[in-house]
């Protein structure tokens, strides 16, 4: 099945054929060509959805040298395929992408031999609220998002670049559940080497269709002939691929050290429901939706389709870490609203120290290095450890679902 994704976004996601951002880049272009041109940029997890659009968004700004790390190899043959199909004439000739871990010993050796570079961006981490299912899977989340980002931040203090960016989330505001909570913690970390060199970060909205994500899914779930389901409770906000690369270049070559970045939405008409995307995209293909009562009912019908009506099952949200609303900053926080017109700035406050960061850290290692530790207990040392953490707990996974 084939479908304009872009356009299928602006008119049924977003609700905007101009990108969000397009105002400040255009204001901004003289700048940010005079922090880009020419420079040696590093990009880890560029594979990703994120990560690849902020290639996308740089490289009309002509830097001279790019190197990609992801571990998904797969995902760097299909980056490199995409960008020489599309933008041939926009590629650096020093192009080089590795298929590594950021956290590996090779990548240390090959950082302290090519750096150092005038702007790195770190997009590797976990991003699904449903990897925090069991203890297993949380320190996981934990190791990646908390940290093997200190253990790069600590490599980049050898060879500081110009300017360091790192993604964060809005569930990291008031977060409840596992993941926003090591985001927020990847924050307290990043930001506390904000004296060392600039280092940004922003929240995003959801990204829409990126990998992994439940629209992304639809797409999957037409392809193999399997029904759609998606909670009717929950709304979210959208921003499409292209915006949330350029959301990430504006904070990253824009910011001051130690600000976070989110976009400027609107509750009212910048929110989306997921049976509202599930019924857009059916419609696209000529499908009506066959509402369903169960799973197994959904499953039924699908194995029967015929006609023009697909099977869908939605269901009321139940599962842990789950808000019905998200937002960007908390009530504590202090925001600039007026510097850009598409995004505001949480502004630089009192952060922990370098040595309360370590000992923070070395306790919640101490916990996760036990034989055995329950998630409650990894749970209630991330509710004192991360500002805001009020764990929204119901013993259900979505996992569980389809």
């Amino acid at each position: 099945m084939l479908i304009n994704l872009p356009q299928f976004i602006a008119r049924h996601v977003t609700g905007r054929n101009v990108s969000l951002f397009q105002a400040d880049l255009d204001r901004h272009h003289d700048e940010l060509s005079r922090q880009i041109v020419g420079k040696s940029v590093l990009v880890i997890g560029g594979a990703g959805s994120i990560g690849s659009a902020f290639i996308k968004a740089l490289l009309p700004f002509q830097p001279a040298r790019l190197m990609v790390i992801d571990h998904n190899e797969n995902g760097l043959t299909e980056l490199v395929r995409d960008l020489r199909s599309g933008a041939e004439h926009l590629i650096p000739s020093d192009l080089r992408t590795y298929a590594l871990d950021f956290a590996d010993t090779v990548f240390d050796k090959l950082f302290l031999k090519e750096g150092p570079f005038d702007i790195v961006a770190n997009f590797a981490a976990h991003k699904h609220v449903r990897s925090e299912k069991d203890p297993y899977a949380i320190e996981a989340m934990i190791g990646n998002n908390v940290f093997r980002a200190k253990h790069l931040l600590d490599l980049l203090a050898h060879q500081p670049p110009r300017r360091f960016f790192c993604v964060s989330t809005d569930k990291a505001a008031e977060p409840a559940n596992v993941m926003g909570a090591t985001k927020k913690l990847m924050e307290e970390v990043a930001l506390a080497y904000a004296a060392i060199f600039p280092v940004c970060t922003a929240r995003f909205a959801n990204v829409a269709f990126s990998n992994g994500s439940l629209p992304a899914g639809f797409l999957e779930r037409l392809q193999k002939r399997q029904p759609l389901s998606a909670p009717r409770d929950v709304v979210r906000y959208f921003i499409a691929p292209e915006e949330a690369g350029q959301l990430c270049l504006l904070a990253c070559m824009l910011g001051k050290s130690g600000e976070i970045f989110f976009p400027k939405l609107d509750s009212k008409k910048d929110t989306r429901s997921f049976p509202a995307i599930a019924e857009a995209l059916l419609a696209e293909f000529g499908f009506t939706p066959d509402i369903c009562h169960s799973e197994a009912a959904a499953r039924e019908k699908a194995r029967h389709m015929t006609g023009k009506t697909w099977p869908v099952y939605y269901f009321n949200t139940d599962t842990s870490g789950e808000k019905a609303c998200e937002t960007f900053y908390a009530a504590d926080e202090k925001t600039d609203l007026n510097r850009f017109e598409s995004m505001g700035v949480i502004l630089p406050a009192q952060r922990r120290s370098m040595l309360d960061l370590v000992e923070m850290l070395e306790e919640l290692r101490a916990v996760l290095h036990r034989d055995e530790v329950e998630k409650a207990e990894i749970v209630k040392v991330l509710e004192r450890l991360a500002p805001g953490f009020r764990h929204l707990e119901t013993g259900k996974s979505l996992d569980e679902k389809m």
